[in-house]
């Protein structure tokens, strides 16, 4: 039941809102589908992204930023950086700290983050061109299994399931999860019904943003939510 389910609810979520084309890049001029984020960077249908190495470390940064932020705050200061010609790792460790605060300022927590930015770049550095596995960057200050995920997912194409509050949100209402389900354990119950595919996992963690913006960021959660007539 609950492969179908999930399987069921990536199906009309695609229905509902489209293709996001995530992950949003400065350096792209496509257009939000949705108009609910930021306006720029978008690319649906186009899961070729990240296409070169300025690209990849742009998302990994951006899934730092974004902790505890919205994303049009994110996007404020990747083009902080990109303005004061630092947006690569090399630049970040030679950076002031004071430099580095006034261009993230927008994305908040920036002393924590300036931080967590200076550490990751050196890690990055020393990656080269491998992929890091999911335990390498668990062991850096800063990153959790949300931003670790999000990282491999989306940066390194690796097929593997990212779950925020909303993921948490919708699918605890739908009864799908119980309430005090950990990280790992939604991880799990997606990844074990769903095909592995990294095209899939990147679509279905930006539509469950999508839905959530429209019916779930309200109390009461989910009372409209198109989704309950599948279950």
């Amino acid at each position: 039941m609950k492969m179908r389910a999930i399987l069921t609810i990536y199906e009309e979520l695609l229905k509902l809102h489209n293709r996001q084309g995530w992950w949003p890049l400065t350096g792209i001029n496509g257009k939000n589908p949705t108009k609910t984020g930021s306006l720029r960077g978008y690319h649906p249908g186009d899961y070729h992204h990240p296409k070169t190495k300025k690209e990849k470390f742009e998302i990994c940064l951006g899934a730092i930023l974004t902790q505890n932020t919205s994303w049009p705050n994110v996007e404020k200061a990747i083009l902080g950086l990109e303005r004061e010609k630092i947006l690569a790792p090399e630049k970040i460790l030679k950076s002031l700290d004071l430099k580095l605060i006034e261009c993230i300022k927008p994305s908040g927590y920036f002393n924590q983050k300036t931080k967590k930015i200076r550490i990751f770049s050196e890690f990055y550095i020393g990656l080269k061109n491998k992929t890091p596995a999911r335990d390498e960057l668990l062991a850096i200050w800063g990153i959790g299994p949300e931003t670790a995920d999000s990282m491999l997912l989306y940066a390194w194409h690796v097929p593997t399931f990212v779950v925020d509050a909303y993921t948490r949100r919708i699918f605890t209402h739908l009864k799908l999860i119980k309430e005090k389900s950990s990280y790992e354990q939604i991880k799990e119950i997606f990844e074990k019904n769903l095909p592995r595919n990294h095209e899939l996992y990147n679509e279905y963690h930006a539509l469950i943003v999508e839905h959530a913006k429209h019916f779930y960021s309200k109390k009461p959660f989910g009372i409209q939510c198109p989704l309950k007539k599948l279950i």
